[in-house]
């Protein structure tokens, strides 16, 4: 099963990816980490033909889960996913979600791949913002073009109930 999930920043894509890669025993993949090599000092971009690699490399195995929010150079792993996941949670409800996300990985209560500063809380509002007026109307436009693997959840309720006929 290959299974691509798509989602603004707070919907709940890491969340989703690893409960089903738990579920089906399939490997997952954060798109961020192609993008990003992750030091202690600070994050460097990989440099796009790195980042390209590794998205092929990912998406030749027999089965995976990709989240992410790129566009793009992302449309391969889109049109060889099985199923495409698109995580349409309410703009408040994302807000709400990585506020908290926030607050747990500064004091030491959940783990983030990036530091949890300030500066990268404020960058989430922004991108939060530009996913809902620019990104989303994007990808609702390319999935529309694929219904017949394309799932969209609009709720936790709908993603819990999707768990559940997974297990």
């Amino acid at each position: 099963m290959k299974i691509y999930i798509i989602g603004s920043v707070g919907s709940g894509k890491s969340t989703l990816a690893r409960q089903l890669s738990h579920a089906l025993r399939v490997q997952h993949f954060e798109t961020d980490n192609f993008v990003w090599q992750r030091q202690e000092d600070g994050d460097v971009r990989n440099a796009e033909p790195v980042r390209d690699a590794q998205l092929l490399s990912a998406i030749a195995q027999k089965d995976w889960i990709i989240e992410g929010v790129h566009i793009g150079w992302m449309d391969k792993a889109i049109q060889t996913a099985d199923m495409v996941i698109f995580l349409d949670i309410p703009y408040h409800q994302r807000t709400y979600q990585f506020i908290i996300r926030y607050l747990k990985q500064r004091v030491g209560a959940e783990r983030s791949n990036y530091k949890p500063s300030l500066s990268m809380l404020l960058k989430m509002f922004t991108w939060n913002r530009y996913f809902e007026e620019t990104m989303k109307p994007v990808f609702l436009e390319k999935l529309e073009l694929m219904p017949d693997k394309t799932w969209v959840f609009k709720n936790r309720r709908q993603i819990n109930e999707f768990l559940v006929e997974q297990v």
